[in-house]
């Protein structure tokens, strides 16, 4: 899937999220046997209400690396995610269950799972090897979780290294089992040097195997000096044949998956004692799967020249016959012709010789899955050229519960849209059911449930399996006081316009197309323009919509940008400030056409507007706060004593109150916590009581209260949560509890304007929550906003005795398109001071893009408002605007206009 730009996307979000953590103390003993005290929700902070928490729905949106059935219990399933955490499989309601909601701050690495057993012998136990990445980015080391309620409740062994679930090698394994025999006995496969380890008391405490000869030498990129791409790959699967042993005595015959190409299988015959490498074995690759057919005594291997999971250039399958020691190369196509590794492999274990393979790393022009059923001896694919560039497929593919699934895209043959996926290293076929089938793409689980029609000639039916499973990287929300409830801006699927927050949306924001959006802003006082910045492999890092976002157009960029940034709209939607990477701190006015450098604020500064005045802007980098009162032509440094130099930091300012800014982030070793400032940062006071804060972000104010409500994630009174409160900021009530934590939750936190106590708060790989209050019937005058005015419009009405005409002219039409211009003609003696100008389509054409308006539409009812540069109109004078739109049949001039309640003339 689009899911290229994760690994990096990651990397960027680890190498932020650390900044601002705790470092940690000597690492914990193997034999720690550490309760977990997450497990169960704790009023810590005398919370004055309880909340109702729930995803914002994506459905996907990261890589599940790696699916597990229990073999003992049927639909008793699970999933990992690299940096989301583990879910569990409901099939009354085909979805997943998070089990790892639990994780708090100080443990974010544990969001990372590396390897998951579920227990044959006892299906109520459930194990995770968890912990993000193998370097400094994560401060603490990794833990096996071990549950013997399918993941409800856990408890954690603390090891003395770290793990690497968000590392290169992730997608293969599985690196935990469980002996079938003996279900005491674990293996767990270690990264970075540091072997094989074993725990004979169902997880509790764990030693290294000592005995184990090789502890792997692979690594993605020995040059790097980040400890990311050089760090060995180390032992990456365990594999029991249940043959060798009997209930209550431990497995004899254990295989081993190395990651060294010369090197990559051991064998024990002695449960564990001793160990050696396999004579014959295949060289020049890394074995990602390792799986036993106990059936008919083969072992059979998925191999690729690289770790993965989104590299590899070639790959082969192998077969080892356990009775006898022959290997055999069962690879469906010839070496010279794989330009992929393979990886995702199952056998069907209600028919043994029937197996199915992935290779994982063909991108273009689709992924390709594999299947025989007859051990490796013959194979046929998931699709095959009928005469190049057509393909003949074996499916049928549904994304209509996930349809952004698609992005958008219209690709020429070979490609399709949407894809087959790709990072698809993990593939399991129903132990209970041949023809359930589902596997992880860098973006979602695909599944079907009639596999079988694959061998009967006809074709089966693909579809997303993935509700209730949420893994997208947060990085920016927003809540306008009109439109959609919410905006957000994710890590590589860019981000979308929720209409619905229990509903999947129809698709990410397009034109442009961004494959991390890092910030988004509206204007406060004209909420239908949006404008918002990230990553993209080439120019444009920006785009701007007039209606809300559910439509953009892409802007122009200044010189040297390579990445989004900070971006922030005028409080009219007159102008933007934008501090790119790549490239120093600009300005605009209008949309993007041309830019002008800022001066007095140095490069990568953090921006953001004032929600009242739209000629002023904010800047902060480094401990000093700076204001432009100019539109972002010029800044002026402001206060500095005091604040954090290092660490996180973001602000905002508060809707409807000019100069009204609160400022939240540091780090451990400086500066940490939350300011206030009323006079538009030339002072700012610290609350005393809040010890760190690392988001703020406002909503609807309690009924009673003229003051908007603040949410902050932050430590207060020693304890970490989210955090509301209704009166500036003296008292503070926690709003999470101990069993939703989410791991990392400092990116972003808002309320919503329009809903008292409602606030949608960002994760760094569980998605976007929401939370509702007991109390959320309550609420004051809406921010942002007059009492009697409604949100989001200009103040102020036309006057009542306006005069006017409207010339319409249609000045382009295409098949199922049009393009229009609209001259609105003061013909009274007032001047006006706004205007709004509205007609209904007689044809249901609708407005996609306006200019030199904002729009508002209903049906075929449609509204033209003006904006700051354009709202004052003469007494004789002219203003024009324009518009694209759809057709679905014909294209009729409206009959009438009006501008507010008077109607105009047309001519």
């Amino acid at each position: 899937m689009r899911s290229s730009a994760r690994p990096l996307a990651a990397l960027l979000a680890a190498l932020t999220l650390t900044a601002g953590l705790f470092a940690t103390g000597a690492p914990a003993s193997a034999r720690a046997n550490d309760p977990v005290p997450a497990v169960q929700a704790s009023d810590v902070s005398s919370a004055a209400d309880t909340y109702d928490w729930k995803n914002v729905r994506i459905d996907g949106g990261g890589f599940v690396p790696g699916i597990v059935f229990n073999r003992s219990e049927k639909n008793l399933a699970y999933a990992r995610t690299d940096i989301g955490g583990a879910y569990r499989w409901d099939q009354a309601g085909k979805q997943w269950t998070p089990l790892l909601d639990w994780v708090d701050w100080d443990h974010w690495g544990w969001s990372g799972v590396v390897s998951l057993a579920s227990d044959s012998a006892d299906p109520d136990n459930v194990y995770a090897a968890v912990g993000t990445y193998t370097n400094s980015w994560d401060p603490n080391n990794g833990a096996v979780l071990r549950s013997s309620d399918r993941g409800a409740s856990w408890k954690a062994a603390t090891l003395p290294f770290k793990l690497g679930g968000n590392m290169p090698g992730r997608g293969m394994g599985e690196r935990l089992a469980v002996d079938p025999n003996k279900n005491s006995v674990l293996y767990l496969g270690a990264p970075s040097g540091e072997g094989l380890w074993r725990s004979t008391d169902s997880g509790a405490t764990w030693s290294e195997v000592t005995a184990f000869p090789n502890p792997g030498n692979y690594a993605q990129d020995p040059t790097d000096t980040s400890g990311y791409g050089n760090d060995n790959q180390g032992i990456v699967w365990v594999t029991f044949d249940e043959r060798s042993g009997g209930a209550g005595s431990a497995t004899q015959d254990i295989y081993v998956g190395v990651a060294d190409k010369d090197n990559t299988v051991y064998r024990s015959t002695d449960g564990g004692a001793t160990w050696s490498r396999i004579a014959g074995q295949p060289t020049g690759y890394l074995a990602h799967k390792g799986v036993l057919d106990s059936a008919n005594g083969y072992l059979y291997l998925t191999l690729s020249d690289t770790g993965g999971p989104y590299d590899g250039g070639n790959g082969r399958i192998w077969r080892y016959t356990t009775a006898t020691g022959e290997w055999k190369d069962v690879s469906p196509v010839a070496e010279a012709d794989t330009y992929y590794g393979f990886s995702g492999l199952s056998v069907d274990r209600q028919d043994p010789g029937t197996l199915m393979a992935t290779a994982y790393s063909s991108w273009w022009p689709d992924t390709q899955i594999f299947r025989s059923t007859d051990s490796g001896a013959t194979w046929t694919r998931a699709w095959d050229y009928s005469s190049y560039p057509n393909r003949t497929n074996r499916f049928t593919q549904d994304v209509s519960s996930v349809p952004w699934l698609t992005w958008g895209a219209n690709p020429t043959p070979p490609e399709t849209s949407p894809k087959l996926g790709w990072m698809t290293e993990a593939l399991e076929i129903d132990p209970f059911d041949s023809n359930r089938m589902m596997y992880g793409t860098g973006a979602t689980i695909y599944g079907t449930e009639n596999l079988k029609n694959w061998d009967s000639g006809s074709q089966f039916k693909i579809t997303p399996m993935v509700k209730g499973l949420e893994e997208t990287a947060v990085n920016d929300l927003a809540s306008p006081p009109s439109g959609a409830p919410l905006l957000s801006a994710l890590g590589d699927i860019g981000g979308f316009r929720h209409t619905d927050l229990d509903a999947v949306p129809d698709m990410m924001f397009t034109s442009p197309n961004l494959t991390s959006t890092t910030s988004l802003d509206f204007a406060e006082s004209s909420p239908s323009t949006v404008v918002r910045v990230g990553s993209a492999d080439a120019a444009p890092h920006i785009g701007f919509s007039t209606d809300n976002g559910s439509n953009w157009f892409q802007g122009s960029e200044p010189a040297g940008v390579t990445g989004g940034g900070t971006v922030a709209a005028a409080a009219d939607g007159s102008g933007f400030v934008w501090s790119p990477e790549g490239a120093g701190v600009h300005r605009t006015t209008g949309y993007g056409s041309s830019w002008s450098a800022s001066t007095g604020i140095p490069a990568g500064a953090t921006v953001e507007s004032d929600r009242k005045n739209p000629k002023k802007f904010y800047g902060y980098k480094a401990g000093t706060f700076y204001v432009s009162t100019d539109g972002g032509a010029s800044f002026t440094a402001k206060a500095s004593s005091g604040l954090p130099a290092e660490g996180n930091v973001r602000f905002k300012a508060v809707p409807g109150t000019e100069g009204d800014v609160w400022l939240a982030g540091g780090s451990a070793t400086g500066a940490y916590g939350l300011w206030h400032s009323t006079d538009s940062g030339a002072t700012f006071t610290k609350l005393s009581g809040v010890e760190q804060a690392d988001s703020v972000g406002f909503g609807k104010a309690a009924a009673g209260s003229s003051y908007q409500t603040l949410f902050v994630t932050a430590k207060i009174s020693g304890v970490r949560g989210v955090f509301r409160s209704t009166d500036a900021g003296t008292t503070w009530t926690r709003i999470n509890d101990d069993a939703h934590q989410w791991g990392w939750i400092g990116a972003s936190i808002t309320g919503d304007p329009r809903i008292y106590g409602r606030v949608y708060l960002s994760t760094n790989g569980r998605g976007i929550m929401y939370g509702d209050a007991s109390d959320g019937d309550g609420g004051g005058t809406d921010p942002g906003t007059d009492p009697g005015t409604d949100p989001g419009t200009d103040p102020g009405d036309p006057p009542g005795d306006a005069a006017c005409s409207v010339a319409y002219k249609v000045t382009n039409q295409w098949s199922g398109g049009f393009q229009a211009d609209v001259t609105l003609t003061n013909t009274g003696t007032q001047a006006l001071d706004s205007w709004r100008l509205g007609w209904t389509f007689v044809d249901g054409q609708k407005v996609t893009q306006m200019w030199n308006a904002t729009l508002a539409q209903d049906g075929a009812k449609v509204t033209a408002a003006s904006v700051s540069w354009n709202g004052r109109v003469a007494p004789g004078a002219s203003v024009g605007f324009g518009f694209t739109g759809t057709l679905t049949g014909g294209n009729a001039v409206p009959a009438a206009f009006a501008l507010g309640d008077e109607a105009c003339s047309t001519g």
